[in-house]
C-alpha cells in the first residue's frame, strides 16, 4: 500500500497524546461554585424619585399642618352644619338624581349603542343624530329648555296623530313636568348620549371570533349579547362608566339653575345667609369626596368580577394585601418565611423550593 504525499500531511497535522495532554494543561480551571447567599445585593438609587417623594411629603405636611392651625377654616362650624337637616335633605336629592339619571342613561345609551352597530341605515341615523344634538346642546340649557317646555307645548297627551286633538288623554305640561322631572329628563338623555359612546367602544373591544363562534353554534342574537358580548365588554365599560357616574354626581349640581335643593344648592342657601362661605363649602367637598370614594371603591370589585375570564389570578383586595403584608413584616422579625394565607390567592400553586446547588450544577452542565 503507498502513502502519498497529501496522506503524510494530514499525518503531521494529526494532534498527539502529548499535545492534548499540554492543551489540558493550558485550559483554564473549572469555576468553583459560589454561594449566592454570600452576593451582596446592590439595590440601584432613583435619586429623581426620592427627592420627588420628598417634595410631595413636604408639600403634603405643610398642607396638613395649615388645617390644623388655620382658624379661617372654621373647623367648628364645619362641624355644626354636617349633619343638619337641610344638609342631609340636598345630599338624598343628590344621591337621587345621580341613581335614577345614571340607570337611564345606561339603559338608554346601551340600546342607541346597538342602534349605532346595527344594520339597519335608518337606526344607524337615527343613533348617530341623538348622540350629536345631546352632546352639542350644554346641559345647562337642556336643563332649562325642559323646565320651561311649557312656553313651546302648554299641553301634552295622547290623541289625533298631527292635530292637538288629545281625545285619549291630556296633560297640562306644568304639571307634568315637574323641577325634578325636568332634572331626570335633562341629566338621563344626557348621560345617554356618552353612555352610548361607552357602550359602543365596549363592544367593538370584544374579538370578532367570540361574535362569530357564537353565531355558528346557533345561539341566538339576544343570548349571545347578554352571556357572551356584555360580560367581556364590562371590562372595557367598567372604568369609563364609572367616571361618568362620578362625573354625574358633580354635575347634578348643575340643577340649581332650576332650583332643585341638592347639596350644593342647600351649601349655597345657608352660606348666603351666614357668610360662613370657606366651612359650608368645605361641607359639599366633603360630602362629594365620601361619595366618590364608596363609588371608586365599587369599580374597583366589579372590575375584580369582570376580570375573572381574562387573569390567571384575580388581583388581592386591599385587605388582603393588608393581610399579606402584616404577615411577611411578622415573619421577618422572627426569622421565619411568610405564610400564604388561601384566602390571599385562591388560585395560586406553590411551587417547590428550589436548591442553590441544583441551580449552579445545571448552569454547569449547560456551559
Amino acid at each position: 500500500m503507498t502513502t502519498t504525499a497529501d496522506d503524510r500531511i494530514r499525518e503531521d497535522e494529526r494532534p498527539t497524546a502529548a499535545s492534548l495532554v499540554d492543551d489540558r494543561a493550558d485550559a483554564p480551571p473549572a469555576r468553583e461554585r459560589v454561594d449566592l447567599g454570600t452576593i451582596r445585593v446592590v439595590h440601584t438609587r432613583h435619586w429623581f424619585r426620592w427627592v420627588l417623594s420628598a417634595l410631595i411629603a413636604f408639600a403634603v405636611a405643610q398642607f396638613a399642618w395649615s388645617l390644623v392651625t388655620n382658624p379661617n377654616y372654621e373647623w367648628g362650624v364645619f362641624a355644626e352644619y354636617f349633619f343638619t337637616e337641610p344638609i342631609l335633605i340636598g345630599l338624598g336629592y343628590t344621591l337621587s338624581l345621580t341613581a335614577i339619571s345614571a340607570t337611564i342613561g345606561f339603559l338608554l345609551g346601551t340600546v342607541i349603542a346597538l342602534g349605532r352597530l346595527s344594520k339597519s341605515p335608518l337606526l344607524q341615523s337615527a343613533a348617530w343624530l341623538y348622540i350629536w344634538f345631546f352632546r352639542s346642546v350644554p346641559l345647562v340649557v337642556q336643563l332649562v329648555v325642559w323646565y320651561n317646555l311649557g312656553y313651546l307645548y302648554p299641553t301634552l297627551g295622547l290623541g289625533t296623530p298631527f292635530t292637538t286633538d288629545f281625545w285619549i288623554v291630556e296633560f297640562p305640561t306644568v304639571q307634568l313636568i315637574s323641577g325634578f322631572a325636568a332634572a331626570i329628563l335633562g341629566l338621563s338623555l344626557h348621560q345617554a348620549a356618552y353612555s352610548a359612546e361607552i357602550v359602543r367602544g365596549g363592544i367593538l373591544s370584544v374579538d370578532q371570533g367570540q361574535l362569530e363562534a357564537a353565531a355558528a353554534l346557533g345561539i341566538p342574537s339576544g343570548k349571545r349579547l347578554r352571556h357572551i358580548i356584555l360580560p367581556q365588554a364590562m371590562r372595557s365599560i367598567v372604568p369609563n362608566a364609572t367616571n361618568e357616574v362620578i362625573g354625574l354626581v358633580k354635575g347634578a349640581s348643575v340643577v340649581f339653575v332650576i332650583a332643585i335643593p341638592e347639596l350644593f344648592y342647600q351649601v349655597q342657601v345657608i352660606y348666603m345667609r351666614n357668610s360662613r362661605v370657606i366651612p359650608l363649602l368645605l361641607v359639599a367637598v366633603v360630602w362629594y369626596t365620601i361619595i366618590t370614594t364608596i363609588l371608586s371603591i365599587a369599580q374597583y370589585y366589579i372590575e375584580r368580577h369582570y376580570a375573572r375570564g381574562s387573569a390567571r389570578a384575580l388581583p388581592p383586595t386591599p385587605f388582603q394585601r393588608v393581610r399579606r403584608w402584616t404577615s411577611s413584616q411578622w415573619a421577618r422579625l422572627g426569622d421565619t418565611p411568610a405564610r400564604l394565607e388561601p384566602d390571599d390567592d385562591p388560585r395560586a400553586v406553590a411551587a417547590p423550593p428550589i436548591r442553590q446547588d441544583a441551580a449552579i450544577d445545571a448552569n454547569e452542565e449547560t456551559r
